[in-house]
């Protein structure tokens, strides 16, 4: 079973996008409130997209961000990563926007992930040996990930059959311009090594690298 009804999921936004990052967090919240989790469990789930597109900041939003958590009993989250969640055993990423955006569009269940991990470790690894320099990006060096077996259960359920937090996030996001003419695989992911000298540098300033 999924869960989830995915027939009822429509687009709401970008990668990062304010609609979709509360959107995302609240489909958070609901799994976990619907789950049977440990008494006294504290945990935190924090997304952190740098350099993302100035449009997808507009008003007073500082950061392309959003979060989920349970503390004290309660299961809060929303748009944005507050210091109360990121301070918590969890999972906590901040990375590129334009590193994993495309990409994250694409549903998958295991295998997918794997396939996914794999074509993005050759991406950062063609971006390095472009550069000359290793990780560009600054990936790694966070705090290691936590995943109790109940939170990663229930966030994961019915992943193999199209479910799941991931597919739910992917099914709620639409496409970014930014990606409409630079090669990808067919989970999305950008292939450095075949874009242009000008897409390259173009895709290196998305994801805050200049050179």
């Amino acid at each position: 079973m999924m869960g989830r009804e995915m027939s009822e999921i429509r687009p709401v936004g970008e990668f990062g996008s304010k609609e979709w990052c509360v959107a995302c967090a609240g489909e958070g919240v609901k799994i976990l409130k619907d789950a049977d989790l440990p008494s006294g469990l504290e945990w935190g789930f924090s997304e952190i997209y740098t350099h993302a597109p100035e449009r997808l900041l507009a008003g007073d939003r500082e950061i392309s961000a959003y979060y989920f958590m349970v503390k004290d009993g309660e299961v809060t989250g929303g748009d944005g990563a507050p210091d109360e969640c990121r301070a918590l055993p969890g999972f906590h990423v901040k990375i590129q926007w334009a590193a994993i955006c495309n990409q994250s569009q694409s549903k998958y269940g295991r295998k997918g992930q794997k396939q996914r991990s794999e074509e993005e470790r050759s991406l950062f690894q063609e971006i390095a040996e472009f550069l000359g320099r290793s990780n560009p990006l600054g990936l790694g060096g966070g705090p290691k990930a936590i995943w109790p077996k109940e939170i990663g259960e229930a966030l994961g359920k019915g992943s193999e059959e199209g479910g799941g937090l991931h597919n739910i996030a992917a099914s709620l996001q639409i496409p970014s311009p930014e990606f409409a003419d630079l090669p990808t695989t067919q989970l999305g992911v950008p292939v450095f090594s075949q874009m242009t000298d000008d897409r390259k540098k173009s895709f290196l300033r998305l994801c805050g690298i200049q050179i």
